[in-house]
């Protein structure tokens, strides 16, 4: 079904004004202006984004404390062992600061737990094992922990120095550890709350770079360190699904460089096996189609510290098969992933009286508890529902994840299901759960029950937001190359969306990709005749076929670099008969 497309108000006084100020083509001051930088001053601010942009790390909560204990940790010749999380996120956040630390000569090790084996975040029993092993140890969480209550108590009470760093959803009660390093910590302010978990370990290996150097500045050796940890951050933010704006965005766009420039062996075979090295400059969608689903089909299919070992590996023949075996492992994924889709959209297809639902819960023996995150995303889009999905266990219990849809409060909608799941975190976008096989229809009803009371779509959470309308013949090279500026882009920073109408077919419509999920088109408007592709549209082939009247389509436009040529392609977002496009403003 198509979506209600919005332009924001064309103010031609206001675009040309701000040309004037920044010297910037009316294409990109639109822009600007749909996006809400009508100032000049913000305007430039955001375009000129500067590393120097970051807030200093004595900012974050919790973070000098942790700093100094760590630092301390490491004269006093401890083991510090970095407890991260098996997704990007939190494999590049334990990279991060496991070089840190191993630069600084200390005594440090990671612990990855298995996906399918211990679940998300802190468990008991790593906890008791890690402390057996080492009394004196002090554990440093990454991208996890936030919610592990009782875990913290265990360690509190066995004696096992806990730091925990998050990002995640913060509940009622916080554990008891020796730090929180959190950017929204309750009673505290830090000027930036959309941290990733590679984020608040980058901001925490710089806190421990200044400490070892004079206290305000790293050491040359160290100030390179951070430069290329900051790619690993970048790669983290990305595959996270952050907003890409404020930190983040410096983050991302300082790191892209830091990918190409300053990569570590393994980051840069995993690059080349995902054809990156080749290209003239690396983007943000690199990172989300090209190594972050390399990385996190290593902890998806139970094998997260070999992308670990990849990113902290100083031998280059073992990150070159490490690279390739992700690069198998991501294969298997996708092959996994396609026949769990299939099988969900069929159970949608047998069960008519869900369709009152404004929520999807699907769950399945036969499913990768791997995968549905994955899965649970493609439901979201192909049934316009926030979709939990879970891989039921033979021993009565299942691993649930969870994405949402449309501004869904999922974290929330799973606190009132709080009496039929055993566990539950995450936030409102992402979350996870356990709960016993027997629960899954009442965790289906009541969450539909809770939606039914408290999701309200807002208008713009369905819309699709248009920044202007253009003829193809504006959308040159040199106009999309200046429309690069407002990058990287990402989530809540999308592509510049754009409306071109009356258009038509230059030749008939082609399926392409594995399984010919893609499509590919021309099209022409007035002489001019470009390329569009829609991922995973195939179905719109026929449609378009038996069109016969022009037509409108909404795209994102890009840059195609293939054997050193450039030229530009638009990316198909939405299309509607010429006489259904009629857009309003916002």
């Amino acid at each position: 079904m198509s979506r209600k497309w919005t332009f924001h108000p064309h103010d031609e006084s206001a675009i040309r004004r701000l040309c004037g100020q920044l010297r910037i083509s009316p294409l990109l001051a639109q822009v600007l202006i749909a996006r809400g930088f009508g100032d000049a001053t913000a305007a430039r601010e955001f375009l000129d984004a500067k590393i120097s942009d970051l807030h200093d790390p004595s900012q974050l909560p919790g973070i000098d404390k942790a700093a100094e204990l760590i630092v301390t940790a490491m004269k006093d010749k401890r083991r510090i062992t970095i407890y991260g999380d098996y997704d990007v996120d939190g494999v590049t956040g334990t990279s991060i600061l496991w070089h840190c630390l191993q630069l600084c000569n200390a005594n440090v090790d990671y612990y990855i737990p298995c996906r399918m084996e211990e679940g998300y975040g802190l468990n008991k029993a790593a906890l008791q094992q890690l402390h057996e092993e080492d009394p004196r140890r002090l554990v440093v969480s990454v991208d996890c922990g936030i919610a592990s209550v009782a875990e913290a108590e265990l360690a509190r009470s066995i004696g096992l120095d806990l730091i925990i760093t998050d990002h995640h959803h913060i509940g009622a009660t916080l554990p008891d550890a020796l730090v929180l390093v959190h950017p929204r910590l309750p009673g505290t302010e830090y000027p930036f709350g959309e941290l990733c978990g590679a984020g608040v370990a980058f901001k925490l290996a710089w806190a421990i770079c200044q400490r070892l150097g004079d206290g305000k500045k790293a050491s040359p050796r160290m100030r390179e360190f951070l430069k290329q940890s900051v790619g690993l951050a970048a790669v983290g933010t990305v595959a996270d699904v952050v907003p890409l704006i404020g930190e983040n965005r410096v983050i991302v766009r300082y790191g892209l460089q830091s990918l190409r420039e300053q990569s570590s062996l393994g980051m840069k075979s995993l690059m080349k096996i995902a054809g990156m090295m080749e290209k003239p400059e690396i983007r943000a969608d690199d990172i989300g189609f090209g190594l972050g689903p390399r990385i996190n089909a290593a902890g998806r299919l139970g094998q997260a510290r070999l992308a670990v070992e990849l990113l902290t590996t100083e031998d280059s023949e073992r990150a070159g098969k490490l690279a390739e075996y992700l690069d198998q492992l991501n294969d298997n994924r996708k092959t996994v992933e396609r026949r769990i889709f299939k099988q969900a959209r069929e159970m949608v297809a047998e069960n008519p009286d869900w369709e009152q639902h404004k929520t999807l819960v699907l769950a399945n023996h036969d499913w990768h508890p791997g995968v549905i995150g994955i899965v649970a995303s493609r439901m979201c889009e192909a049934f316009g529902k926030p979709t939990i999905m879970i891989a039921l266990r033979d021993d009565g219990t299942g691993s649930g994840s969870g994405r949402s849809w449309a501004g869904f409060d999922l974290y929330s909608g799973l606190a009132s299901c709080r009496d039929h799941v055993l566990t539950f975190g995450g936030h409102k976008a992402a979350a996870g759960l356990r709960l016993k096989a027997t629960a899954v229809n009442d965790v289906r009803t009541t969450l539909a029950a809770w939606a039914a009371e408290n999701f309200h779509p807002r208008v713009e959470d369905t819309e699709l937001r248009i920044d202007a309308e253009v003829l193809l013949a504006e959308v040159t090279l040199s106009a999309v190359q200046e429309l690069e500026r407002l990058g990287p882009f990402g989530q809540a920073n999308s592509q510049p969306r754009f409306v071109a109408n009356r258009v038509e077919l230059a030749e008939p419509p082609k399926t392409m990709g594995e399984g010919d999920r893609h499509l590919a088109i021309k099209v022409r408007q007035q002489g001019t005749v470009m390329r569009a592709i829609a991922f995973s549209r195939a179905e719109w082939a026929d449609e378009l076929k038996a069109l016969q009247s022009p037509f409108s389509i909404s795209f994102a436009p890009v840059i195609n670099s293939f054997r050193g040529f450039n030229k530009v392609e638009l990316q198909l977002i939405d299309w509607k008969p010429a006489a259904a496009a009629k857009v309003p403003a916002m």
